[in-house]
């Protein structure tokens, strides 16, 4: 279901008008739908019941404090990677003993506060990891469930810098030097064997890849068993991916369904971490025309939001559709690069767009629920645009805009 649609010509939010959120909380900005965030959580939710598990939701997708607090609300686990985003977690009301820590650089000070906050489960990405945690957890008379991240081999076949499951890449570990971690970790005191983990990659649109991953584990896990180590849940990661233009993603139901049936003769829990499938389609990012201009070669609508807002395009080449808040009637229609102010020639939103437009119209760049504001920064001293979140016929700001002032607001000149 799509919580982002027109009526009578003019874009809505649930039943919130995008042009009435932008008239009063100005642009650029961010649009949530609360709406769209539950029933993707639910997909999930549903296709799993009658089976363990745990739907922890990628954290680093999109992190405000009302996108955490209304998934933890459905009982959702959470995927982190640092201390800041386990805070954020805590803030929001999640429930820590649903709480999988990722992520390849855990600091002493963040694995004595996740285990202070009696997480579930730390995924392993090292051999020097492993043996920080159980001297941590010695130290504090504690200890730490793991599972090690293996590294299967598998190519995700989705853009390279967000492909994470090939020997090339930096995270987890392979199934050989794995299986002696393992062997390593199960005569530790500091440690508890609870799980294993792997994740291939992001934006995924097709099932195989990540049922390759998860035969990779059962033969590690069946080799375990051999040496009495028991495995108690498999962490499949996540990366299910989205329609941003032509891909034709599975749904979480279709690959769920698939899951299922490889579990179906083991009695192991299945972990799961989605967060672009859940929170991407669930955000617009609205900007507004400042300019139009030509030149011999190209046209181009200026707005005022920019790669420092929204960096998807610029860092990954990412397409992202890009509509008219208020459709127009006239259908002059001309290719368009949409792009911001900064001064970049990769600063743009969006290029060779069939737009019909004028200066002072709004637009609303889809799919920028995850990695949207996340990945936001100042740069040209740039303040970051407001989240705003709408509940049926209300609209709620979940992030203020910031002001510029606060930019500086924590720095010094030197006395003299």
């Amino acid at each position: 279901m799509d919580y982002f649609n027109y009526q009578d010509g003019h874009l809505f939010v649930e039943e919130v008008s995008v042009a009435s959120v932008a008239q009063q909380f100005g642009t650029p900005c961010f649009i949530y739908s609360k709406g769209s965030l539950e029933t993707q959580y639910n997909a999930y939710k549903d296709a799993l019941n009658g089976h363990p598990n745990l739907i922890c939701y990628a954290v680093k997708a999109n992190s405000n404090l009302a996108v955490l607090n209304v998934l933890a609300k459905l009982g959702a686990g959470f995927d982190i990677v640092s201390g800041g985003e386990l805070d954020r977690v805590l803030a929001a009301g999640g429930n820590p003993e649903k709480i999988v820590f990722s992520g390849l650089g855990k600091t002493k000070e963040e694995i004595y506060k996740a285990l202070n906050a009696k997480i579930y489960c730390f995924n392993i990405e090292s051999e020097g990891e492993l043996h920080r945690i159980n001297e941590v957890a010695k130290t504090q008379n504690d200890i730490a469930p793991i599972s090690i991240r293996v590294n299967p081999d598998v190519d995700a076949r989705t853009h390279p810098y967000i492909s994470t499951g090939l020997q090339k890449n930096k995270f987890g570990i392979p199934i050989p030097a794995a299986f002696n971690l393992y062997k390593q970790a199960n005569k530790m005191s500091g440690v508890k064997i609870t799980g294993i983990d792997a994740h291939i990659g992001s934006q995924l649109t097709n099932i195989e890849p990540i049922l390759d991953s998860i035969d990779c584990l059962f033969e590690l896990i069946d080799q375990l068993e051999d040496e009495g180590i028991k495995i108690l849940h498999v962490d499949i990661g996540g990366g299910l991916g989205i329609k941003y233009d032509q891909e034709e993603p599975p749904k979480p139901s279709d690959l769920i369904t698939s899951v299922r049936k490889r579990f179906a003769s083991r009695k192991l829990k299945i972990v799961i971490e989605p967060g672009r499938s859940i929170a991407a389609n669930a955000g617009i990012f609205v900007t507004r025309i400042e300019y139009l201009k030509s030149n011999d070669s190209k046209n181009f609508v200026i707005v005022d939001g920019a790669m420092n807002d929204l960096i998807r395009p610029a860092l990954y080449d990412a397409w992202q559709d890009i509509i008219p808040v208020k459709r127009s009637t006239s259908e002059k229609l001309k290719k368009y690069d949409v792009v911001g102010p900064i001064c970049e020639s990769g600063d743009f939103l969006g290029r060779d767009r069939q737009l019909d437009v004028k200066s002072g119209d709004l637009l609303a760049v889809r799919s920028a629920g995850a990695y949207g504001f996340v990945m936001s920064s100042n740069y040209n001293s740039r303040p970051r645009a407001p989240e705003l979140m709408v509940e049926g016929t209300n609209t709620h700001v979940v992030r203020d805009r910031e002001t510029v002032s606060e930019l500086y607001r924590n720095e010094r000149i030197l006395p003299g």
